[in-house]
């Protein structure tokens, strides 16, 4: 799945985003996060600074749905399958940028959503289709 530059703008300019992960037998678990932005048009980035029940969740499940918080402006929902990464280029990519912007924050790891499925939730009868 692709997102549009739109999409990719608004992930970008939102400083929070809501990522739901699910348990192994599927009890959900919703977060706000702080730090994440599409690495490309199929890849966004989240830091895990703090992440309890999510990583554990991520590890039993790694399908994971992310939403901007003013979905006003960014009204759409992604979904994928994500790839916790602790070392190398993505990792340092996060653990820089988390720095540029506070030195309270020590990543833990780079979660990295491979979008694989992209749905409406801009309220009115088109609420919850498919986009891409």
């Amino acid at each position: 799945m692709v997102m549009t530059k739109e999409m990719m703008d608004a992930v970008e300019r939102e400083n929070v985003v809501f990522f739901a992960t699910s348990t192994a037998d599927g009890t959900p678990n919703v977060v706000p996060i702080g730090f994440a932005r599409p690495m490309d048009s199929k890849t966004i980035m989240i830091v895990d600074n703090y992440m309890n029940k999510t990583r554990k969740n991520l590890e039993n499940n790694p399908k994971a749905s992310l939403i901007p918080r003013d979905a006003s402006k960014c009204p759409y929902q992604f979904k994928g399958t994500v790839e916790v990464v602790e070392s190398g280029k993505y990792f340092d990519e996060a653990v820089d940028w988390v720095k540029s912007v506070s030195s309270k924050h020590a990543p833990k790891a780079a979660v990295l959503l491979k979008v694989e499925e992209i749905y409406s939730v801009q309220p009115g009868p088109e609420a919850g289709a498919k986009v891409a």
